[in-house]
């Protein structure tokens, strides 16, 4: 039988018979073909993807060039301040809103006589040095006054309307927080700080969402001080909380005169000789401390990074800004000559600009862009493009680009 099947076999190869296809097993194998070629395809596309990114973030650009302007009428002594990507501009006499394209959005008269501004994103609260009324305002326009029956000190706000302010009041001195999207003269929370005790508040912050406040207090007695930073907390875990408090944290020797929050769970304290960071969005705790042996001459922050300018020792260049993320993490230290009026975080990327000189750079240290503007600018706002820029003039707000 064996040899039948043997002659059988034989005789198909002769005549070309091919044996039985398994189709299962080829069909596997094609699927198998077009899911290799597929991931072959995604890998290059990410690897070009990857070239492309690296490539634009260390581009260098060498000039910047106006691609649009509109006149506008800004009064003489007015502040410009960025709005959310919008422009608030106030004085003594008022303020008002423009958008980037220097069309007006809204305008407010008030008079005072030392004007004060908090901004948190697209909401700025304004109120006058000793005096009772402050303006809570959007960029799409008023959102509420708050009147106070006592000397306001200092105010913040938070981007969704809470306004804390610090009221002098003889031998006590009260931090109210108000809700600054109605007109109010009613407080909805009242701490009260005295001397003996907790010590004078030096300084406040409102986390975004208006949940947590921090206050830097300074306490002198018997010739010791000590610096504070309580975190007070007003949603459901601050209500089980003695007067809401939540944590805080003593510094002996040291003056902490700034404190902010960068996001709704990140914080941190400046003091003369540390920079403190604070995590939590519930009970912020101390997450990490840098010491400082140097003057911190300017603070500047975002919601992921801190930049403190010291004078630079070495003497390679005037300035030096160390940078450090949410974590208290040291990740660029940026060298400049420039005499700057603000420094910007954007993204990635560092503005460093006076009213002429710009520099901009990113957190890898490359200089990206040396130069001077066509225009004195006073203000200078990021948009969603890293080669444009708006920035205002004394009569007109431009659109710069990079090339």
């Amino acid at each position: 039988m064996s040899n039948v099947r043997d002659y059988l076999k034989e005789r198909e190869k002769r005549l070309g018979v091919s044996q039985p296809v398994n189709y299962k097993d080829k069909i596997k194998s094609h699927k198998l073909t077009i899911l290799y070629r597929a991931a072959l395809v995604i890998v290059l596309i990410a690897a070009v993807a990857v070239f492309l990114v690296v490539q634009w973030k260390n581009k260098v650009f060498s000039e910047s060039v106006v691609v649009s302007s509109t006149p506008v009428t800004i009064v003489q002594g007015a502040m410009v301040e960025n709005l959310g990507g919008n422009i608030l501009l106030y004085s003594k006499d008022g303020a008002s809103c423009i958008d980037a394209k220097g069309n007006a959005l809204w305008n407010q008269t008030f008079e005072m006589q030392e004007p004060m501004l908090s901004v948190c994103n697209n909401v700025a609260a304004i109120g006058d040095y000793n005096g009772r009324t402050v303006y809570v305002v959007s960029s799409t326009g008023q959102l509420g006054t708050v009147n106070t029956n006592l000397p306001i000190r200092k105010i913040c706000v938070s981007q969704n309307g809470v306004v804390a302010a610090v009221l002098d009041d003889a031998e006590v001195t009260r931090i109210l927080l108000y809700n600054g999207n109605e007109n109010t003269d009613t407080s909805i929370v009242d701490i009260k700080a005295t001397m003996d005790k907790s010590g004078y508040p030096m300084s406040l912050s409102l986390s975004p969402n208006g949940k947590l406040l921090a206050i830097s207090y300074l306490h002198v007695n018997s010739g010791e001080m000590k610096s504070s930073v309580a975190f007070f907390n007003f949603g459901e875990v601050g209500k089980n909380e003695s007067d809401n408090y939540v944590s805080g944290y003593d510094y002996p020797d040291t003056v902490i005169p700034y404190v902010q929050f960068m996001n709704n769970s990140a914080a941190f304290a400046v003091s003369d000789d540390r920079i403190v960071f604070f995590e939590g969005g519930e009970k912020p705790a101390n997450k990490a401390t840098a010491l400082l042996n140097e003057e911190v001459q300017g603070i500047y922050y975002n919601e992921d990074y801190v930049g403190l300018v010291f004078h630079n020792q070495t003497g390679e260049s005037a300035y030096r800004l160390d940078v450090y993320n949410t974590a208290g993490t040291k990740i660029h230290s940026q060298l400049f000559d420039m005499e700057y009026t603000d420094i910007i975080f954007s993204r990635d990327q560092v503005i460093i600009y006076n009213d002429m000189d710009c520099k901009i750079c990113n957190m890898s240290g490359v200089d990206k862009f040396t130069g001077t503007f066509e225009k004195p600018s006073s203000l200078l706002v990021p948009t969603f493009s890293n080669y444009k820029y708006v920035s205002v003039t004394s009569n007109s707000v431009d659109v710069i680009e990079l090339k």
